[in-house]
């Protein structure tokens, strides 16, 4: 009964050691993908990017084509971080489950050498052939049969089992000596692309010198991406009729919290503002509400969330990570993704910020953030 338990014991470690590796596999195998993804990515912008020199494309042009390429390079050297952590994550699970593989293997060793003892001492003393021979009716000798037999079979998958363990702190040594190469890559790869990133940014500075007055203006201008927010706006207030979910919100609603934890406005345009916050920071719902739209941007690979609070409408662009779906319930301070990176154009330092704006259910009612936020 014990033995059984044993087994059962060692079975389940097994098989929890198992999912594990599994579950962070696949964690590793995601940073593959989104890093193969981004190197291409960010090939092709050198590409085109080589084309515009080549063909002395205008300054503005030359510079949001390095912005873009600098924006990838960080969201490179974010991914390899994430990657790196993983591994390192997976390097001490494998050193734990070898420590314990080893003093598995061990004790099974010194185990199997004291049955080998025993079976020694039984044989001097008294051999197998006497203790059947001595066996006082049929049934004892049946008995003692049995019993040899089962010590036997103890003693094989004993064997069985060292063989076994030896083999699986073998293949977990290869596992660890792999994951350390790949570590080592990835630390190269990430040191690598931080210097590719500090050229980028300075090329990106010394173009954007060159540029006229008129050129900088238009460069820095939001405009665009105002009136792709407008658009989408448009459409979704369609979407808004008879919403239930925040029906409450109204451009009188006050004392709410930014939508970026721990964050700081550093503009106000219109109904928009500009929320900027550490690396990682959440990126929370202002109200009660509906998720009724997720966009993402095929320029830059950032998601925009749209929320419905009554007939009124949240946006937040910019968002590196979602955590809500289309069409979910979210409560007011949820969490629905993080904080996305940019470029700001006049230093073309990276930034962390997201693009937020409170629309009405009619073009005509405005909502400044700035009579309902709470900053302190």
């Amino acid at each position: 009964m014990q033995r059984l338990k044993n087994l059962i014991l060692a079975l389940i470690l097994t098989l929890m050691a198992t999912s594990t590796l599994v579950a962070q596999t696949s964690k590793v195998e995601e940073q593959r993908r989104i890093i193969a993804k981004l190197e291409a990515s960010i090939a092709k912008e050198e590409r085109e990017l080589a084309s515009l020199k080549k063909n002395k494309a205008s300054k503005q042009k030359l510079v949001n084509s390095l912005i873009r390429q600098i924006e990838q390079r960080n969201a490179l050297i974010n991914a390899t971080n994430r990657q790196l952590k993983e591994l390192n994550r997976e390097i001490a699970a494998s050193s734990v489950r070898i420590d314990e593989l080893s003093g598995q293997h061990s004790t099974l060793e010194r185990s199997c050498a004291e049955m080998a003892r025993a079976a020694y001492r039984n044989y001097r003393f008294n051999n197998t052939l006497t203790y059947l021979l001595s066996s006082s009716s049929t049934a004892d000798f049946a008995r003692r049969l049995a019993s040899l037999r089962i010590a036997t079979e103890r003693r094989s998958e004993q064997m069985k089992r060292i063989v076994s363990v030896r083999e699986d702190v073998r293949r977990e040594r290869e596992e660890l000596d792999k994951k350390r190469e790949e570590a080592a890559a990835a630390k190269k790869r990430l040191d690598r692309e931080r210097e590719k990133l500090r050229r980028d940014r300075n090329e990106a500075k010394r173009e954007r010198d060159k540029m006229t007055k008129k050129e900088k203006s238009v460069l820095q201008s939001k405009v665009e991406q105002q009136e792709k927010l407008e658009a989408a706006i448009k459409q979704l207030r369609k979407l808004t009729k008879g919403n239930k979910e925040g029906a409450s919100f109204s451009n009188k609603t006050s004392n709410l919290h930014l939508p970026v934890v721990g964050g700081r406005v550093k503009q106000y345009k219109g109904n928009m503002a500009e929320v900027c916050g550490k690396e990682g920071a959440k990126v929370i719902s202002i109200y009660d509400g509906k998720v009724v739209e997720i966009k993402r941007n095929k320029v830059n690979n950032k998601y925009d969330v749209f929320i419905a609070h009554g007939e009124y409408i949240t946006s937040y662009a910019n968002l590196s990570a979602v955590s809500v779906a289309k069409n979910s319930v979210v409560k007011r301070d949820q969490q629905i993704g993080v904080i996305g990176h940019s470029v700001d154009p006049t230093t073309m330092n990276i930034e962390y910020k997201i693009v937020f704006g409170i629309y009405a259910p009619s073009p005509n009612i405005t909502v400044k953030a700035s009579t309902c936020f709470n900053n302190k």
